[in-house]
Formats: C-alpha cells, structure tokens, sequence
C-alpha cells in the first residue's frame, strides 16, 4: 500500500476529529451559548449539510485540478474556519463556520478517496478505502476523546484550536508526499462521469449508505447526554466511552477492508441485521452500566464495517467516475448524518428522552435492509 494513503488518513484523522467531537461538546456549547442541546446538535447536522452540498460540488469545480492542490486548498480552508470557529461568541457564526469547514471537508474527502482509489490495483479499493476511513476511526479512539477531555479542562473552545493545530502536519505532509500531476478524466469531463453514476445498482447503495450512515450519527450525536442521564454515569467517563466507540470503529474499518473487497454481499446484510437488534438492545438497556460499555464497542463495530464497505462498493460500482464517485458516495453518507441528528432531535423533543435517537437509529437500519432487499428482489426478477 502506498505511503501517501496513510498520509491521507492522518489528514482525515484531523478531519474527522472536527466532524465526530461535537458529541462531546454539545452539551458544554449549549451552555456556553445560551441554546438548547437539540439546537447545538444541529451543528453537526450543519457540517453534514456541508458535506452533502460540497462533495460532489468540489469533487465537480476540482475535477482538473491537480490532486495535491486540491487536497492543500481544501485543508487550508479547513484550519482556517476552524480558527475563526474558537473565536467567535456567536451560534449563528459557529454554525457558519461548521457548514464552510464542511465544504472543504467534503472536498478533501471526494479528492482523498479517489486519489488513494487510483494508487491500488483495482482489486484492492476495499483496503484503500479502508485506510481513509480510518482516520476518522483513530479520530473516534483519540481525537474525540481528546476534545472532549479538552473541553471539559479548558473549555470546547479549546478543542477547536487542537483541530487547527493537527491539521498543518499532514498539510506540510501532502505538499511534499503527493503527486503533482493532474488526474486522468474522460474527455468528457463532468458530463461524462455523471452519466456512469447512472447505474440503478449505484443509487441504491447510495441511499443504503445514507440510511446506515443516518443511523449511527443519530445515535452518536446524543451519547454524551445518554451517559450522564439515562445510564447515571459521571462526566469523566464520557471521553472513555466515546473512545471506546472508536476502538469499535477501528475494528470495523479493519474488518472491511480485509472482507470487503472479496466478501462484500455477506458482509453487509449480516452488519444491517446485527445493526438493527444492538440499536434495539442499546435503547432498551441504557440504563445498565456494562449493556452499555459493551454495546458502545460492538456497535462502533457493526457501524464502521458496514459503512466503509459501501464506501467501497461506489467505487467498484463507479469505475468510469472515479472523482464523482468519491463526491456522491460522501455525499450520501452526509445525507444520513444530516438527517439523522435532525430525527434523533425531534424524537428527544416529543418527551422520549435520550434513548429516543437509538429507537431512530433501530429504524433507519430497519429502512437500509428493506431497500437492500427489494433492490436484491428487483435484480432476481430481471434475470429470470
């Protein structure tokens, strides 16, 4: 495997750090700022509407760019929003700067998948995959707890200004490791890769992958406020277990980057079953200590192994569209984690509680095996 795709997962892993570390500040910004904790949980569905918006907007406007350019405008971008983030005193700024920050991720993301896609042979998407996405998991075990450990000692301010500073060394690392050349398009260019997006078999794991992904972001968006009120657990236990997450999504990338590129069909319709009953079992057992300490593993598990495994089905799916293809696949799974926070916070609105978002998260999984399998039952039908 190519250096360079380690390099783009340490970037990632600032990314992603920014992107998952708000489950453990939510409850610190809604003090601080004078919102409720729905609201600050719209921050992160503001970052996912950046997300969902930018990836394949950037993937498209970066199309010609060269790679490395690419990557440095987008992580540039980022510190800086994160800069101005730790500054302000405003929630409607802070969200702002959430939505630009997404943008720019977003761009990252689409130019960082498929840069690391066309370093690997073609049979090895899964593992390439895999090792991007797992900067986000190293963010889940390290950074999100660090932030949330930050915020708790000097404020989550404090976590904002740790993302800017993680992300210049992997800035400095991508000038000097990744190519410079442009990459290689259709000659059609934007047109001619949005029509290979085509493929029915494509738009359905796209709309499976925002479902699981809707799933385990309403879910981990409202954990913190799980912990401390339904199970009866302190502050200082909040970043062990959001760590613990982590140490779970670890796994889950490992998993389907060993299994994903040979064993892909087995591999998710078991993930979407056991996601569904451990979001059930975690909503009815969140008062119990060790229900939850063991869950929280297996979940971030079941999450990550399913979710970066349909990362790597688009792009074995999207050959012709390899930059689009890394846009609308990370456009898909932010559709889910715009969606599912938004979901996880009406249902804590109606009266429910903080388990309210797992019985959301249940369903969404219940919705991501339907459309499975009746898109399984449509392709039967067609061959017989």
């Amino acid at each position: 495997m190519p250096f360079a795709v380690y390099l783009l997962g340490l970037a990632v892993f600032a990314q992603g750090t920014s992107e998952f570390m708000l489950s453990g500040l939510i409850p610190a910004i809604a003090t601080d700022l004078r919102v409720s904790v729905p609201a600050a949980g719209l921050l992160t569905s503001g970052f996912a509407v950046g997300m969902v918006v930018g990836a394949p907007l950037m993937a498209a406007l970066s199309l010609r760019w060269p790679r490395r350019r690419a990557l440095a405008i987008f992580l540039t971008t980022f510190v800086a929003v994160h800069i101005v983030g730790a500054l302000t005193t405003s929630y409607e700024v802070l969200l702002a700067t959430r939505v630009v920050g997404a943008l720019a991720n977003a761009g990252f993301w689409a130019t960082a998948l498929a840069t690391a896609n066309a370093m690997v042979p073609s049979n090895a998407k899964a593992r390439a995959t895999s090792i991007v996405v797992g900067g986000v998991t190293v963010a889940c075990v390290a950074g999100v707890p660090a932030g949330a450990w930050l915020g708790q000692q000097w404020g989550w301010r404090s976590a904002f200004w740790a993302v800017a500073l993680v992300s210049l060394p992997p800035l400095i690392a991508i000038l000097r490791t990744i190519p410079a050349g442009r990459p290689d398009i259709a000659e059609s260019g934007v047109r001619g890769e949005l029509r290979s997006l085509r493929n029915p078999r494509l738009l359905v794991v796209l709309l499976v992958a925002a479902l699981v992904n809707g799933a385990t972001f309403c879910a981990f968006t409202y954990l913190a406020p799980l912990f401390t009120t339904d199970t009866g657990l302190s502050e200082g236990w909040v970043p062990a277990l959001l760590a613990l997450f982590g140490v779970g999504s670890f796994l889950g990338v490992t998993i389907g980057g060993r299994i994903g590129d040979t064993h892909p069909v087995p591999l998710l319709a078991t993930g979407m079953v056991a996601l569904i009953v451990g979001w059930s079992l975690f909503a009815m057992t969140a008062g119990n200590t060790f229900a939850v300490i063991v869950l929280v593993l297996v979940q971030g598990t079941l999450a990550f192994a399913t979710g970066s495994t349909l990362i790597s089905r688009v792009f074995y799916l999207a050959e012709e569209a390899p930059t689009l293809a890394g846009g609308f696949a990370t456009a898909a799974f932010n559709v889910g984690a715009a969606v599912g926070p938004w979901l996880g916070g009406i249902a804590i609105g109606t009266g429910p509680g903080f388990r309210a978002p797992l019985w959301v998260s249940a369903a969404l999984m219940v919705a991501a095996f339907a459309v499975a399998l009746a898109a399984q039952g449509v392709r039967k039908r067609v061959r017989q």
